[in-house]
């Protein structure tokens, strides 16, 4: 069993109040690790480390040092991957086979920020008259990163990377469900070489640790992922400081399928994105759209396509669905099921939970839905899906767009002309066509309206992890006094 404590100024401690919270396996039912219940002190002691960190050592200014620590994190990562992978699985519940091709991702994202650290900083922008300009970008300080515990390396790598490359110090709080894979990156960054107290972690409840982490005054920073309620909080809160905030938050995206799309390529992507991490992602295509001429069809592939997939022990290599991640997740996820029944929905698949220990649910198709429907609106966060009907692309647009949340859309067509049209007409942050959840730490990850604020990868993320200091110096022969007593105008701003 795993014991995961608090990670303050480069050293497991104790928590404040010495007090443990089990972290559940969700396929089995077990207690597999225990982790700190950190409280307010808890963060206010990482907090002062973080800042102390900033100040004293020399990560803030030495570009080539975390050009070397963040290449050697990654290469460190990429040493440890079978322990991550086989952890990350019985903590989250998802499958193995998707771990191994997830997390041997993970050391892309510090690669690709140690280049930009080292390619992307000062620049001159013209300045009339005699003077030289340019910019320095410069770390914002200590900044905050709250994660979730579906994609717990991967989100806390796609913030961690940029704000150490950009020169901050950090404090993490991560998910209590799933808080310990965090915590090992922590001790993979010590042993890379980053100094003591750059990086500080503190497991704990998100209504205690959370919350004093993101209305603490020091921070410059707090970027989260989580639900919409919780982000419009952390956001107030952090506002309040006059911190930045990036928050990415709820989605229910959507699947667009048009008639001319191939429909078996089409079957496919829509069984990905609906239940790949067991529908257990921001991004899951939980609103399928298929046009009338082609929903029958569409819905007899699609269903024979998920009766094939394997339900059962994430440690297996042959399984498809793994559990939900706990018990609470569980019940949510079933009385949504009940809510699409009464609401009149039918099922075409699934809408049991399975006998036997750990958290189980059959990945469940919805036909006959309605675009205002609880089950088409709210974000449900398990192996649930809609099968919506269209008759025109102006009405496919106007359903596609009518929820309150724009995070990512797919659109599948052979009609690249008209795919792209479409694109330009959704509002969503980002849109696959002919695809579904494909990340790249290059490329800017972000929502329209209450799917948040801010944006996750890319070259613009790692410039929000810092500020602009503009130097403007005068090059000009003859000395300047406005104050000569000439009465004459004379340019001074």
């Amino acid at each position: 069993m795993k014991k995961v404590d608090v990670f303050i100024n480069g050293e497991f401690r104790t928590p404040f109040l010495n007090r443990y919270f089990p972290v559940i396996n969700p396929a089995t039912g077990d207690v597999i690790a225990e982790a700190a219940e950190g409280n307010e002190q808890d963060i206010e002691w990482a907090v002062e480390s973080a800042v102390k960190a900033f100040r004293e050592t020399t990560w803030a200014h030495d570009k080539e040092l975390r050009f070397r620590v963040l290449n050697q994190l990654a290469t460190l990562l990429r040493d440890n991957l079978d322990e991550l992978t086989e952890l990350e699985s019985n903590i989250t519940g998802r499958p193995i086979r998707e771990m191994k091709a997830q997390l041997a991702r993970l050391p892309e994202w510090f690669e690709f920020f140690a280049s930009v650290l080292k390619t992307h900083g000062t620049d001159s922008p013209p300045f009339s008259g005699d003077y030289i300009n340019y910019t320095q970008r410069i770390p914002l300080g200590v900044v905050g990163l709250i994660t979730p515990w579906n994609h717990p390396l991967l989100i806390l790598t796609k913030k961690l990377a940029p704000a150490l490359a950009a020169g901050n110090s950090v404090v993490i709080k991560p998910s209590e469900s799933a808080p310990v894979t965090p915590s090992i990156l922590g001790e993979l960054a010590k042993e890379a070489g980053v100094p003591n107290g750059i990086v500080n972690i503190v497991p704990g409840y998100g209504a205690v640790a959370g919350k004093a982490l993101s209305t603490n005054k020091n921070l410059a920073k707090v970027d989260v992922t989580g639900g919409t309620e919780t982000g419009r909080h952390i956001a107030a809160a952090a506002g309040f400081n006059l911190a930045k905030v990036a928050a990415e938050l709820g989605g229910k995206a959507s699947v667009l399928v048009l008639p001319d799309a191939n429909l078996e390529e089409a079957v496919n992507g829509s069984a990905f994105a609906a239940f790949i991490a067991t529908g257990q992602t921001c991004v899951q295509g939980s609103r399928i759209f298929v046009h009338e001429s082609q929903y029958d069809e569409f819905l007899e592939r699609f269903v024979e396509k998920t009766k094939g997939l394997k339900v059962g022990d994430p440690q297996k290599l042959e399984t498809d669905i793994g559990p939900v991640i706990s018990e609470k997740q569980y019940r949510r996820i079933l009385d949504y099921i009940q809510i699409g029944k009464d609401e009149g929905a039918e099922i075409a698949f699934g809408g049991k939970s399975l006998d036997g220990k750990g958290y189980y649910i059959e990945p469940t198709i919805f036909k006959n839905v309605h675009n205002k429907m609880r089950i088409a609106q709210d974000e449900i966060f398990g192996p649930v899906t809609c099968v919506l009907k269209y008759s025109t692309t102006s009405e496919l647009i106007e359903l596609a767009n009518g929820t309150d949340m724009g995070l990512a859309m797919s659109v599948w067509s052979n009609d690249i002309r008209q795919a792209h049209n479409l694109a330009g007409k959704l509002e969503a942050g980002i849109i696959w066509i002919n695809d579904h959840h494909r990340i790249d730490p290059s490329s800017p990850w972000g929502g329209f309206k209450s799917s948040g604020i801010g944006l996750e990868n890319s070259i613009k993320c790692f410039e929000d992890y810092s500020k602009i200091r503009n130097v403007i110096v005068n090059i000009q022969e003859k000395s300047f006094d406005w104050f000569d007593g000439s009465a004459q105008v004379k340019r001074y701003s």
